[in-house]
């Protein structure tokens, strides 16, 4: 037994001083550029599991983040949206001027094909609005990307001291991501015909 452990001992003190050639994955050579950015949190810290960002392009990454947070700030209104509608809390009114009501369009999947052709239209052209006006840096005062506040508005964000926005700019990420997942599986879940427990029944 002695024989045995000494002999294993000696293998796994030669085995350290062998020459083998490690080779870094293409996770970790992009976990070197962004393990510190913002967003790179625990458990995961950075997780680029298609390695889009291996060659460390900053300008890249900010491209990323800037449509991380995009997506992040939709899918959360979208997450809201589908909250409130399937609690019965529905828009006041009409939708067309055919009489079809706001509260008569079905939740997930369904409401495309019941919202009249007219109001897709009127969606995509507020949206391509938001989008193309709205929705971007367009004074060049950005301070980080996703920040279209544009001299205009900024909510007291100037009040914060830099551990504060860094933390708030931290928790929109986080809810950001929660949101793309918990707005996928809503509508994976509608599609599979599951279904979902209210907030208050649950």
């Amino acid at each position: 037994m002695k024989t045995a452990f000494l002999l294993a001992l000696i293998a796994s003190s030669a085995a350290a001083f062998s020459t083998q050639t490690q080779q870094k994955s293409s996770t970790a050579l992009s976990a070197q550029f962004f393990d510190d950015e913002l967003g790179a949190q625990p458990p995961l810290g950075y997780w680029d599991p298609l390695n889009f960002s291996e060659n460390g392009d900053p300008e890249k990454f900010a491209r990323y983040r800037y449509v991380e947070l995009k997506h992040g700030r939709i899918a959360m209104l979208a997450f809201l949206g589908e909250i409130v509608t399937r609690a019965g809390i529905h828009l006041p009114g009409t939708i067309d001027k055919s009489g079809t009501t706001f509260e008569s369009i079905p939740n997930g999947w369904a409401a495309l094909s019941e919202v009249p052709k007219l109001g897709v239209i009127q969606l995509f052209v507020f949206v391509g609005f938001l989008e193309t006006v709205v929705m971007m840096d367009r004074t060049g005062e950005g301070e980080f990307p996703g920040d279209f506040r544009n001299g205009f508005i900024d909510y007291g964000w100037d009040n914060f001291d830099a551990e504060e926005q860094l933390s708030k700019r931290s928790i929109e990420i986080s809810n950001g991501r929660a949101a793309m997942i918990g707005s996928v599986l809503i509508l994976a879940a509608d599609q599979l015909k599951i279904e979902l427990p209210l907030i208050g029944q649950m």
